[in-house]
C-alpha cells in the first residue's frame, strides 16, 4: 500500500497543495478507521483508554501520521524526488536503532547487515544503477527529510512499546493528524475543497495508504521484533518503481531486478 504513495501524491496534488492534500487524506483516514473500528466491534476498547492513553495516542499520531508526512511533502516540494526518496528510506534503519535503544532488542550484526543491503537495493533502484546521480547539495532540506525518517522510525518503535489495540489506536492517530493538518492548512495555506480529479487519489490515500496500512503495520509489529520487520519495508520503493512504470509509462530497467534481489536477501537475513 505504501508503494502507491508516489502515484497518489502526484495525481492528488494536481489541484491541491501538500497541506490541503494532507488534511483531506487524514480526515478520510480518520472516518474510514472509525467505521472499521465499529465494523470490527472494537469500539468498546475506547472505554479502556484513560486520559494518559489518549494523550499518548495523540502524540504518536502527531509523529507518524502528521509530522512525518508534513516534512516529507516539504522535501518533495523543494528538491528532486530522487534525493528525497533515498533519504526517506533510512527510516527502517532508524527503527533498528531505536529498537535497540528503547526496546532493548539488541543491535545484532544480522539486523545491521540486512538494513545496509536493503538500503543499497533502494539506492540501486532509485539511481538506476548510477550512484553519481545523487548530489546532496540541499543540506537543509536533506536534514529535514532525514529528521522525517527518524520521526517515523521513532513512531514505529514507540507504537510497539505502548502496544495499543490497532483499530482504535490508528483511529486516534488520524484524529490527531486531522486536527494538526487542519491547523497547518489554515496557517500556511487555505481551505479548499478537492476537485473531481483529486477525489480518487484522496480516497485511495485516505482509506488504504494512510488508513488500513497503519492497522496492518501495527499488527505486524505486534507479531515480531521491530528490528526484524523493518528491513522487509525496503521492498516498498521497489514496488513503487514498478507502479510508476505502470501508471506513468516510464521505462522498466534490468537494474530494478538487482535492487529487488538485494531486498529479498535483506529480508532473508533478517529472518535468520
Amino acid at each position: 500500500m505504501w508503494a502507491f504513495i508516489p502515484v497518489v501524491s502526484r495525481l492528488g496534488q494536481q489541484s491541491l497543495d501538500n497541506y490541503q492534500f494532507l488534511f483531506w487524506s487524514s480526515f478520510l483516514s480518520f472516518v474510514v478507521l472509525l467505521v472499521s473500528t465499529l465494523v470490527a466491534k472494537k469500539q468498546t476498547v475506547f472505554k479502556t483508554y484513560n486520559l494518559k492513553n489518549i494523550l499518548i495516542a495523540f502524540g504518536l499520531g502527531f509523529l507518524g501520521a502528521f509530522l512525518y508526512y508534513l516534512l516529507l511533502y516539504f522535501g518533495y516540494a523543494k528538491i528532486g524526488g530522487l534525493e528525497v526518496l533515498s533519504i526517506q528510506y533510512t527510516w527502517p534503519i532508524f527503527v533498528v536503532i531505536f529498537s535497540a535503544l528503547l526496546l532493548k532488542e539488541g543491535l545484532t550484526w544480522k539486523s545491521i547487515l540486512s538494513c545496509v543491503i536493503g538500503f543499497v537495493g533502494v539506492l540501486v533502484v532509485i539511481t538506476k544503477g548510477d550512484f553519481g546521480q545523487l548530489h546532496f547539495a540541499n543540506i537543509f532540506v536533506d536534514i529535514v527529510v532525514l529528521f522525517a525518517a527518524g520521526v517515523f522510525g521513532l513512531f514505529s518503535v514507540l507504537s510497539k512499546k505502548v502496544n495499543f489495540e490497532p483499530f482504535t489506536a490508528t483511529t486516534l492517530f488520524f484524529l490527531s493528524a486531522t486536527v494538526f493538518s487542519f491547523l497547518s492548512m489554515i496557517i500556511f495555506s487555505s481551505f479548499k475543497l478537492p476537485s473531481s480529479n483529486s477525489i480518487i487519489p484522496i480516497i485511495v490515500n485516505g482509506a488504504l495508504i494512510n488508513g488500513l496500512s497503519y492497522v496492518l503495520w501495527l499488527r505486524g509489529l505486534s507479531f515480531a521484533k521491530a528490528s526484524l520487520t523493518a528491513p522487509l519495508v525496503f521492498i516498498t520503493p521497489i514496488l513503487a518503481a514498478v507502479l510508476i512504470v505502470i501508471f506513468f509509462k516510464e521505462q522498466f530497467l534490468p537494474v530494478y531486478i538487482v535492487g529487488l534481489l538485494c531486498v529479498v536477501i535483506a529480508g532473508l537475513i533478517s529472518r535468520k
